[in-house]
């Protein structure tokens, strides 16, 4: 009896462990823009945090290319000062995980350049898990109605009783759909992105224009920090090269708006260094209709090009890993345990 008693505590110190451990979450930083300089400045990842509870346990996972980014942990006095000369820690290849084994305020930089003063900066607060865990929902009162329960019809409350001679329904003819609009349509490059050094290299906003028509009149907008990005339209072939030293066109005052009133192939690039060799550079195809899909609806195939740009080579980390907790699949083998242990006892 004694052994069978033994046997059921260690069975459930054990599943009582696993379970614990399932609930850890890993937590990607930035989500889908992964650990790059934000377009809109440190506020990014302030806003990416603001939502999050971070639990001592979890991890942070830092999406970002070895080699133009890393990730140091510093002090809050250089967390505010953007100085990585007395890290804590600083890891250099990406993608990098940081378990959170302490409680308090931890603090992240880059220490590459100026990308933490230009927003590459993440603090995040961690608490114990007793205390992230909610607590219960009140439970309903036994006696009286149930909240928002429906009121229940007195005897007087008939139905009124329908008229004699009711007026027949006016016939009716469904108007027509709504045709297409003819307007211009207004483009955000890379959309939440908007337009920097991207993580996963030039494949981001590869992706982003495959699924879009291009018309002339419609209107690209590339949203960016001053001073920290520009852009330029150049040829097919500085493009292919990340040669800045001769474009057709330069705008460096955010955000930059840029018609389309030419067909054929257009090519962007940033031209401050290293940024478009990093993957920030687009190329689109600009069809002669100038009628746009509405919204919502599905672009139509475009009309062959006359001249195909070219697809920039993707160089960058791994895409983004999801967010949230990560499941171990230890629930059912803890039910399991508890049933043999009471099997056995009993």
């Amino acid at each position: 009896m004694a052994m069978a008693r033994n046997m059921f505590i260690m069975l459930f110190a054990v599943a009582t462990l696993l379970h614990g451990s399932a609930a850890q979450t890993r937590h990607v930083v930035g989500d889908s823009i992964g650990w790059t300089i934000p377009s809109n400045g440190a506020a990014a990842y302030t806003t990416w945090a603001s939502n999050k509870t971070f639990v001592v346990g979890d991890t942070l996972v830092f999406n970002f290319t070895s080699g133009r980014h890393d990730v140091a942990k510093v002090t809050k006095s250089d967390f505010d000062a953007c100085n990585g000369a007395s890290a804590l820690f600083t890891l250099t290849s990406g993608p990098a995980s940081v378990p959170l084994n302490e409680t308090g305020e931890q603090y992240y930089i880059c220490t590459i350049g100026t990308h933490c003063s230009l927003g590459q900066k993440l603090s995040v607060n961690v608490v114990n898990r007793a205390s992230a865990t909610p607590s219960p929902a009140p439970q309903p009162s036994r006696s009286g109605s149930p909240p928002n329960a429906s009121p229940v019809p007195t005897p007087t409350q008939a139905p009124a009783p329908a008229p004699s001679n009711p007026t027949p329904p006016r016939s009716t003819v469904p108007a027509p759909a709504p045709g297409p609009s003819t307007g211009p349509v207004t483009f955000n490059v890379g959309d939440n992105l908007g337009w920097t050094v991207p993580s996963n290299g030039a494949a981001a906003y590869t992706s982003w224009a495959s699924g879009k028509t291009f018309n002339i009149g419609d209107i690209l907008v590339f949203n960016y920090q001053s001073n920290a990005h520009n852009v330029e339209e150049v040829t097919k072939a500085n493009f292919d090269s990340c040669n800045s030293t001769s474009p057709l066109k330069t705008y460096t005052t955010p955000p930059a708006r840029v018609t389309l009133t030419q067909s054929g192939a257009h090519y962007f690039i940033c031209g401050i260094p290293g940024h478009c060799s990093g993957g920030q550079k687009l190329a689109i195809n600009v069809t002669g209709s100038g009628t746009s899909p509405s919204p919502g609806a599905t672009p139509p195939s475009p009309s062959s090009p006359t001249t195909n740009p070219s697809t920039p080579s993707p160089a960058g980390a791994p895409p983004p890993q999801n967010s949230g907790a990560a499941p171990l699949g230890v629930v059912g083998v803890s039910a399991t345990l508890l049933s043999l242990a009471a099997a056995f006892f009993y």
